[in-house]
């Protein structure tokens, strides 16, 4: 069977584009992945060498989903599995691998440490101690934003603090200084540091920089609307002048992360930046029903700034009616959504897994998940991550540790857990490399704890890494402490052992390009070494840099209504979505600096939302909510009004918002499931 057969004329002209520039414009629902990876298949397919295909996106669920589909497309087509694999990695990976096998150039050793937020957040609060900074005056999490957002306009701290102005500005420089010097000391590098130092990496080394570009003949790039300055001018220096064979694939009217960097501006002035190219708007829908989004069109296009557009339902059948509901509180609010989902499960037969409640921020699941439980609701919430428990990072911190001796943050927690006989002062002794100060006790436990680290170094090698994992949780007492401890400990032994079985999932992998080839060498004359410590390394990138999506893989097979905020939302679709807190101020929002605010961001969060509806779309707002521990009386939020009246039916109250009685004022609404 012809490999685009099966798609739209747009979809065929995006893939048999494969030379110059090209901007796929994808709205929501258009077969974006589909045809990005499609073109990759294709690409192989009319013999272009598959290690001269590089795709970047932004989560690993999203680089694992590309890689499948790619791998089942050329399976389809009779072609045997090419000796090499086209390079697919989330940006931050990409930097990952990137910067460990040029680390000599970077002053770092390959086995360099990755700061999660957490530890950034520890070596924030280490900075501002050193400065003698008070935490309570100054907020570490915003003092650490203001790094982020600096760094990722390639700022420095000189250049920082001759172009802004403020108190904020002398704080934010002398923490900086010291973060940057934290980092240094123990050879690790925060989630930022892998895309400005992969930058800097192939901006001032030209070998690296022909050699890239030469290699990569063809780069892909996911959710291009996502991208910050730092990222574009990246893609930039990879991308072969001679060839310009870069594809960009977003969509203007989903960015929705401005606030961590992402730029309008990278996708409207894509033609300008990458000249001759051309731009193919895939407009085929084949999500949502008519009536979805022809909501979803009466919302974004009030919108000025982005590229037009307008989504064509693939089905004529328009779909059942839009639901609207006036609650007077934000607790009754919840309670109608739950009731909603109930009917679509007992009236549609709808799986709980097909629905999702979607909220602007993360305090609105409270009442949400007390609802849910009261009604016997299954129900997961994103964003709390496995990987972000105690004893999870306890165990890694092993590994760190015995594959980085300078990354003292890792040294800490694994000598401090289970406890060895080495005090604060010993401790302190130690990481300042004063071991001939040692108590005799103290010495002997951090000699035998050298001796460990030697070992699972040694073992990193020569086991798979289910096996590292089982070797350590034995041979550092963590299981014999847990093992016999309160139902609590016993919890956290269960984790750890959740840890191991997910390890196991890297024990046999199918290495990528290049994974293991010494720079300059061909992917297809060296052989891959046998050592198992590229599976150890992969394991250990994937966790540093999950995301909110990633960690809801773990959560799909279960049957459960899906409760998160929109921006963890996107690039998902439900059957059945419901938008709660649609109040003025709430959503949109009115939270942060009023210079910050941008409406047209708001419209494009809300337009998001709609558009992971594929069947019903239920939206709801109260009259009254608590907010912070104040009783407020809210305003129906602007995006109630958008909804063209013959597609909705308003519910609660007695009143829409064109002050008509509503037929159903005075339903009850009930409390528990048994009240149904």
């Amino acid at each position: 069977m012809d490999l685009i057969s099966s798609l739209n004329k747009e979809q065929q002209k995006a893939v048999q584009k494969t030379s110059g520039p090209l901007l796929i414009v994808a709205g929501a629902g258009t077969g974006k992945t589909r045809t990005l990876t499609h073109r990759i298949a294709y690409l192989i397919q009319q013999g272009n060498d598959p290690s001269s295909v590089l795709a970047v996106t932004f989560t690993n669920k999203a680089a694992a989903e590309m890689r499948e589909r790619i791998e089942a497309l050329l399976s389809q087509q009779g072609d045997a599995e090419p000796n090499a694999f086209p390079m697919i990695k989330t940006f931050h990976a990409l930097g990952v691998y990137m910067m460990r096998r040029h680390a000599d150039r970077l002053g770092l050793t390959k086995y360099f440490t990755i700061l999660d937020r957490q530890d950034a957040m520890s070596m924030i609060k280490r900075a501002m101690k050193k400065r003698d900074i008070d935490t309570k005056m100054w907020e570490p999490r915003k003092i650490l934003g203001a790094i982020s957002h600096a760094k990722n306009a390639l700022e420095s701290f000189e250049s920082y603090e001759k172009n802004n102005q403020g108190p904020q500005v002398s704080i934010v420089s002398q923490v900086w200084r010291a973060y940057e010097e934290f980092k240094k000391e123990e050879g690790t590098k925060d989630f930022d540091d892998l895309l400005i130092n992969t930058y800097e990496l192939v901006r001032d080394h030209k070998d690296i920089r022909d050699y890239y570009r030469d290699r990569w003949q063809f780069i892909h790039v996911d959710e291009y609307q996502d991208t910050n300055e730092v990222q574009f001018k990246l893609l930039q220096l990879l991308t072969n002048p001679a060839t310009n064979n870069i594809c960009a694939v977003g969509d203007s009217d989903q960015t929705i992360y401005t606030w961590r960097g992402a730029t309008m501006r990278n996708m409207m002035q894509f033609d300008k930046d990458f000249p001759g190219g051309e731009t193919i708007i895939l407009s085929t829908n084949y999500r949502s029903t008519a009536n979805i989004l022809d909501f979803a069109h009466s919302i974004i296009d009030k919108n000025v700034v982005r590229i037009p557009k307008e989504l064509i339902p693939h089905s004529d059948f328009p779909g059942t009616m839009i639901h609207s509901y006036q609650a007077m509180s934000g607790g009754q609010e919840a309670n109608w959504i739950i009731k909603q989902l109930w009917k679509e499960h007992r009236d549609n037969g709808r799986k709980f897994s097909d629905m999702a409640i979607l909220y602007r921020t993360n305090f609105q699941s409270r009442l949400l998940e007390e609802a849910c439980l009261h009604a016997q609701l299954p129900y997961t919430v994103s964003g709390v991550k496995f990987f972000d428990r105690k004893e999870v990072k306890d165990v890694l911190s092993y590994v760190y540790g015995a594959l980085n001796r300078k990354s003292a943050s890792h040294i800490t927690r694994a000598i401090q857990f289970p406890k060895r006989g080495i005090g604060q002062v010993s401790l302190g002794r130690i990481l300042a490399g004063q071991f001939d100060q040692l108590s005799g006790k103290a010495a002997a436990s951090y000699q035998t704890f050298v001796q460990l680290l030697d070992r699972i170094e040694e073992t990193a090698h020569e086991k798979a890494p289910s096996e590292l994992l089982t070797m350590i949780v034995h041979e550092s007492g963590i299981r014999a402490a847990l093992i016999k401890g309160s139902a609590d400990e016993q919890e956290r032994l269960a984790n750890i052992q959740e840890l191991v079985s997910y390890a196991t999932k890297y024990d046999v992998i199918k290495k990528e390009l290049d994974e293991d080839v010494p720079f300059g060498d061909s992917p297809t004359q060296s052989g891959y070494d046998a050592s198992y410590m590229p599976n150890l390394e992969r394991m250990l990138e994937h966790i540093s840099l999950m995301s909110e999506q990633d960690g809801l893989r773990d959560k799909e097979s279960q049957d459960a209504v899906r409760l998160m905020t929109i921006h963890a939302s996107k690039g998902l679709e439900f059957e059945v979505v419901c938008i709660g807190g649609l109040e003025q101020g709430l959503f949109p929002s009115d939270m942060g600096n009023a210079a910050d605010r941008d409406s047209e961001e708001e419209r494009r969060l809300m337009y998001v939302a709609v558009t992971r509806a594929k069947e019903q779309l239920y939206l709801s707002h109260a009259r009254m909510r608590t907010i912070f521990g104040q009783q407020n009386f809210q305003v129906p939020s602007e995006f109630l009004s958008d909804i063209p009246e013959d597609l909705v039916k308003w519910h609660g109250m007695g009143m829409t918002l064109d002050s008509g009685i509503d037929e159903e004022a005075d339903e009850d609404v009930p409390t528990t499931y048994l009240d149904w």
